[in-house]
């Protein structure tokens, strides 16, 4: 089954609702810049309301490491996604059974150097010059099934009701990752798309590698 995650949760209301949707992780984002970002305090709030089961990805952007460690911890969160130009060094500071990284290659030989990080999975998103992530637009889907060849792959960039399954049917990847396709404005759900979504994912078959998986069950120390 492929594995669905929505990302830029900041409010109860829709963390509520996406998570009786049936969704397997919800996305807190803690880059100051993004319009979906939310505050640690408020993300331990929403955290703290959701129901057992549902893992709870914080995705930072060139954070000093000790401040995301923090915050993995006041938070409670259950995998550290890293969306900026983290490099290999720096991802050898957490536990590797952690981590998410985002890349958004576009050739064939940005692929080469993901063999260089200690990671859980890898999720491609669509390039942009200016921003990391959150742009609506597609990522290359062909690169992202090479990605697949090496490494766990969570497919984002522009996945919305109209292309989500076209493209688990061309790249198969093992989760995807919807942001902006679900949006009423940046930072709110609309229920009728998170819930359209994931009736759509789920009737189909995908690969059966689990990413998303609850901290405690790893047992994995953050320090």
């Amino acid at each position: 089954m492929t594995e669905i995650k929505i990302c830029g949760i900041t409010t109860m209301e829709d963390a509520s609702f996406t998570a009786e949707c049936g969704v397997d992780a919800l996305g807190f984002i803690f880059y100051a810049r993004s319009p979906r970002y939310v505050a640690p305090e408020r993300a331990r709030e929403i955290i703290e309301s959701i129901p057992d089961g549902i893992t709870n990805v914080g995705v930072f952007v060139n954070h000093d490491a000790l401040e995301v460690k923090k915050i993995v911890e006041f938070c409670g969160l259950d995998l550290v996604q890293l969306h900026g130009d983290e490099s290999p060094e720096y991802c050898r500071q957490f536990p590797a059974s952690l981590l998410i990284k985002a890349f958004s290659p576009r050739r064939e030989a940005h692929l080469r150097k993901l063999s260089s990080y200690p990671v859980r999975a890898i999720l491609v998103d669509a390039y942009n010059p200016c921003r990391y992530g959150g742009t609506g637009k597609r990522s290359d889907w062909r690169l992202a099934a090479m990605v697949k060849q090496t490494h766990p792959l969570i497919l984002s960039g522009g996945l919305n009701g109209d292309n989500i399954r076209q493209a688990i049917e061309i790249v198969s990847p093992h989760a995807v990752d919807i942001n902006s396709g679900v949006e009423s404005c940046p930072g709110r759900k609309d229920p009728e798309k998170v819930s359209a979504i994931i009736d759509i994912v789920r009737r189909i078959d995908g690969k059966g590698t689990k990413i998303f998986q609850r901290r405690s069950a790893m047992n994995p120390d953050i320090s």
